[in-house]
């Protein structure tokens, strides 16, 4: 006999607790920094038990949505950007976004970063700035690895544009990057050299306040990123996990 109706789909209670209780944080009835409600008292609220109520707050944790503080009581919290980051990171490399797919995105959001940066950039973020230019110099000059230079000088110019969302939709894309630039770094000798001057001329259209050139060569600098890629012997449709297991080109 043909089945009427479908199997619910039954929500554990503890999913239930965290729903609510988040949606309470993005609504905005609790603010960053608001105390919550003891255990106790949201299981009453509930009427749920307080192992419940506690693995309901677990997931909060793991989300960075809330915190615990002195005394171990609860407070809501805005997830750092790494935490988010990092998800949206695994979120890729689950669904084998491919090298193409990477760079496509970030040929459309690092220009575009970089004219927002110049416009709005303060005199204290163009010294970080600076700041990382010296130490990718000297890591060159010393044998020693670019490759967290590199992706901070990125983030360094996505916060410079004082714009959250620009910074969270950019932060899980330039850290897949990590494992290629290290590739190319490591299978092209002029790599580095190519990367510093970059750095610099985008640098040096932040420092002008020039929205054009900062636009123009960060748009440069990762068409420069691509042909490094194919240059180092990578695919570009292969998919970013199985570049981030593999050192070398061709690694299977």
């Amino acid at each position: 006999m043909k089945r009427l109706f479908d199997k619910l789909d039954i929500v554990p209670a503890y999913r239930v607790v965290s729903n609510a209780i988040e949606q309470r944080i993005m609504d905005g009835q609790l603010q960053y920094g608001d105390k919550l409600p003891t255990e106790t008292e949201m299981a009453e609220d509930f009427g749920v038990n307080r192992s419940t109520v506690r693995e309901g707050i677990r997931l909060l944790e793991q989300r960075g949505l809330v915190k615990r503080k002195a005394g171990r009581r609860l407070f809501a919290a805005l997830p750092r950007y790494d935490e988010l980051g990092s998800r949206e990171q695994r979120a890729l490399i689950l669904r084998r976004v491919s090298f193409r797919e990477l760079w496509e995105i970030s040929m459309i959001l690092e220009p575009a970063i970089a004219r927002m940066a110049a416009e709005r950039i303060t005199d204290e973020e163009l010294s970080a700035v600076g700041r990382n230019l010296q130490q990718t110099r000297h890591a060159i000059e010393n044998g020693r690895s670019l490759v967290d230079a590199d992706i901070e000088f990125h983030i360094l110019v996505a916060t410079a544009t004082r714009n959250d969302a620009m910074v969270l939709t950019q932060e899980p894309t330039i850290l897949l990057c990590r494992s290629a630039v290290s590739a190319i770094i490591d299978a092209l000798p002029q790599a580095p050299g190519r990367l510093l001057d970059a750095h610099s001329a985008v640098f040096n259209a932040l420092s002008a306040r020039d929205g054009d050139a900062a636009e123009h060569w960060m748009r440069k600098h990762f068409a420069d990123f691509k042909r490094g890629y194919n240059l180092a012997g990578f695919d570009d449709d292969r998919p970013i996990d199985a570049v981030v297991g593999s050192a070398r080109p061709g690694a299977k």
